[in-house]
């Protein structure tokens, strides 16, 4: 058998580029059963984030081109050359370093950020109800989510806020000097929603909306967090009232076009706007970038935004690499030691017996 990977992430694609890749719920479950249903796949691990597509197999010969060929079939696209040199390819001890990277938040597009833990949970969680993980993923998924829990509680690489939604919030806080008694639009009521409102109630912002595709949903998290909801259908008359537009609602179009910011804009000529788009795939149309007194930021632009708390976490990666070092040495330890000591298993996962 081989441990291998393949993935794009924001390192080696831009925004629209991964946001072809990017896969939704139901696609991760039909990826997931597509390796199950190959005779060459063992054991299969499917992460898919705002900034990464990553596709983790345990097969019998470390063909990677059974996994672009999965992928291809399930984006309904064909993963050419175009495409390819956009995507990474690894196996074997490399592939569980990046693994365990990722689960650090080296990878990361702000370097530490917690929510990428939550998101491998939430895959090997997947992985494990659909049956893709026998015994060598279950050992390599649990010291990974140790090491990304080690990684943070003794350095400090996640120092200071590290969410993309806090990183949002910042960013949009840069662009109009201060958020305290400002009014801000939420438009997607998921976990990142609520983290943004955590935050933007921390910076004094007066008032905030929250508008859902299902009202329902957007009125609890509102009674939750003492904030105000609007139906979906209600977005182009709370624009005009606000300073911030926080989009992170994950729709498979865009839900805020040019038009509505050009006839918002109308309504509110000398007034600022900031639109943060934090969705994947982007649900708010690049256009509107160009229309006056209106500001675009994607989650490309984020980074930009760890300047204070950089120099902390850049410390800490020495820390974190030799944290990652040691787990990699556990994990094919106890591989070994889970097949009576037969030294086969880390030679077939691509390692130097």
């Amino acid at each position: 058998m081989q441990l291998t990977v393949i993935g794009i992430t924001h390192k080696t694609a831009p925004i629209e580029v991964r946001e072809k890749f990017y896969l939704k719920p139901l696609e991760r479950e039909l990826l997931l059963r597509m390796l199950q249903n190959n005779v060459l796949v063992y054991e299969g691990l499917v992460i898919s984030t705002c900034n990464r597509t990553e596709i983790y197999a345990n097969t019998s010969e470390g063909n990677t081109q059974e996994l672009w060929d999965i992928l291809s079939r399930v984006k309904g696209m064909p993963c050419d050359t175009l495409f390819k040199k956009h995507f990474f390819a690894l196996s074997g001890r490399a592939a569980v370093r990046h693994l365990f990277e990722v689960a650090c938040g080296l990878d990361s597009l702000i370097l530490g950020e917690k929510q990428i833990l939550g998101q491998l949970k939430e895959s090997v969680d997947l992985s494990r109800r659909m049956g893709m993980l026998a015994r060598p993923f279950n050992i390599l998924t649990h010291i990974a989510v140790r090491t990304g829990k080690k990684a943070r509680s003794q350095t400090q690489i996640d120092a200071g806020g590290s969410s993309v939604s806090w990183a949002a919030i910042v960013k949009a806080e840069k662009e109009l000097e201060t958020l305290e008694g400002r009014s801000v639009l939420i438009i997607g009521a998921g976990k990142m929603g609520k983290i943004a409102v955590r935050h933007l109630k921390a910076k004094g912002v007066s008032d905030i909306y929250i508008t859902n595709r299902t009202l329902e949903t957007a009125r609890d998290l509102a009674n939750e967090c003492g904030v105000s909801a609007a139906a979906f259908w209600e977005i182009e008359h709370v624009l005009p009232r606000v300073d911030v537009c926080l989009c992170s609602a994950g729709a498979p179009h865009y839900l805020i076009e040019k038009e509505i910011i050009e006839k918002t804009m109308r309504a509110r000529p000398d007034k600022k706007l900031v639109c943060v788009d934090i969705s994947m795939p982007r649900n708010i149309s690049p256009e509107t970038g160009s229309v006056r007194n209106v500001s675009l930021i994607t989650i490309d632009e984020l980074d930009e935004v760890m300047a204070d708390t950089m120099e902390k976490r850049l410390a800490a990666v020495e820390e974190v690499t030799m944290i990652i070092r040691d787990k990699i040495d556990v994990f094919f330890d106890a591989l070994h030691k889970d097949t009576g000591g037969v030294p086969v298993n880390q030679a077939a996962l691509g390692v130097p017996v």
